[in-house]
């Protein structure tokens, strides 16, 4: 098919029921291939308008990147043989099936001319196919006839995930990874120790289907409110030379009117002590009021699963070093960034060695996670404890925080959208 084939069709994006722009998808690829019209800038998705000559102007590569950044990544456990089973060769064309719609944010796409409206459509109030998230997860039993209006064509992540209506909430249900599965665990492991922490976070729970563990949790955005991710953050202005990462971002929450460094402070201490690998730009952010464009604050911590030495065999977990995002390259130097160990106090985690020993010593999860490798979780947690422990009661922090020094170069997510995974 040559360029002058292509076929497009025509789409209002609306943030919903504000009419944000009149805009053409790719019917082969899924993408934006023009930007008609736009009708609300102050409702366009955040970092898609660049500053060009002192005008800001709509960058429709930044905006095509918000929209197929929306599709399940390419690198999705299953995702392959669905999309055979569907006859779809990529997951792009997937959205336009459930007109852009996510349990993150409020964006959709309605045909041109369509009086479909939000309150009709939207997946927060509206119940949504089980059929794609049966195909995700294996358990599909259809042969046709798939309806594909869900939210799960807008999931992000690697992982084998979907959205389930449970007792009227939606919630998200997660896998792990082999050998372990111990992801799943560990989101759980992960809030207990913010429970006790008093940080603000998503509860985890662990589910069983067809005797695979799943984590479990409740979509923690609203119809108000949508999570704004920190790369999305991040693109409303080009870092300047003498900014650090961290200092990039804690500027840019500064100009939006929100003070980022307490619950910076406290995601950076949970990472430590969990050893999370994996605090990407894109799983964690900021929440916005839907309806005003009001600032909130922090999102609550969420998607701590990669951490615990998750893939790690058991003699390795005391020496192997572990990886370290979003903002230096060593947990140590990351650790450094903290302002304030002021509300840390290490009694409160007195005895969470039992509590990660219970969380694995489940009798399914037993099954997965050993009592020796148990054991060295729980006694390399404590042993980060007390590290935060010594640093808290002799801290002062001349850290220059806007050193560039160990910064993380490309923390680059298989897919940067506004989603929870």
């Amino acid at each position: 098919m040559g360029k002058s084939e292509v076929r497009a069709l025509r789409y209002t994006l609306m943030h919903k029921n504000v009419a944000v722009a009149d805009i053409d998808i790719d019917e082969t690829l899924g993408g934006i291939s023009n930007i008609r019209n736009i009708i609300s800038k102050e409702h366009l998705p955040v970092g898609v308008v660049r500053m060009q000559r002192q005008n800001e102007t709509v960058d429709r590569y930044a905006f095509n990147q918000w929209w197929t950044g929306r599709s399940i990544p390419a690198s999705r456990m299953g995702l392959s043989d669905m999309l055979d089973t569907l006859g779809i060769v990529s997951s792009n064309m997937l959205l336009t099936k459930c007109l852009g719609l996510s349990l993150s944010d409020h964006y959709w796409i309605k045909p041109y001319g369509s009086e479909m409206t939000w309150e009709g459509v939207n997946f927060f109030d509206n119940d949504f196919s089980d059929d794609i998230g049966n195909l995700l997860f294996g358990t599909n039993d259809k042969h046709s006839g798939f309806d594909l209006s869900s939210p799960d064509n807008t999931s992000d992540g690697n992982l084998k995930k979907r959205w389930k209506i449970i007792d009227g909430k939606r919630c998200l249900l997660k896998s792990g990874s082999n050998p372990y599965s111990q992801q799943t665990f560990n989101e759980v492991i992960a809030s207990r120790i913010m429970d006790r922490l008093d940080i603000d976070h998503v509860p985890y729970s662990v589910t069983w289907i067809n005797d695979e563990p799943y984590s479990v949790c409740e979509d923690f955005v609203t119809k108000d409110t949508e999570l704004i991710s920190a790369w999305r953050v991040l693109q409303l202005r080009t870092k300047a030379n003498h900014e650090s990462e961290y200092l990039h971002y804690v500027n840019i929450c500064k100009d939006l009117g929100i003070d980022i460094v307490p619950a910076l402070d406290r995601m950076i201490v949970l990472d430590y002590i969990i050893a999370n690998e994996d605090r990407h730009f894109n799983n964690f952010g900021l929440l916005r009021n839907a309806n005003t464009l009001e600032w909130l604050g922090a999102a609550p911590i969420f998607d701590s699963g990669t951490s615990l030495w998750y893939d790690r065999l058991t003699p390795r977990i005391s020496s192997s070093s572990v990886n370290c995002k979003p903002f230096k390259k060593t947990h140590g130097e990351q650790l450094k960034l903290v302002s304030s160990l002021d509300w840390f106090d290490a009694s409160k985690l007195d005895g969470i060695e039992d509590e990660i020993l219970e969380v694995f010593g489940d009798d399914k999860a037993a099954e997965y996670i050993d009592a020796e490798r148990a054991k060295a979780i729980a006694v390399q947690v404590r042993n980060r404890i007390e590290t935060v422990e010594t640093m808290a009661l002799s801290y002062m922090n001349n850290y220059d925080i806007s050193s560039t020094e160990g910064d993380v170069e490309e923390d680059v997510a298989e897919s940067y959208g506004m989603k929870m995974e």
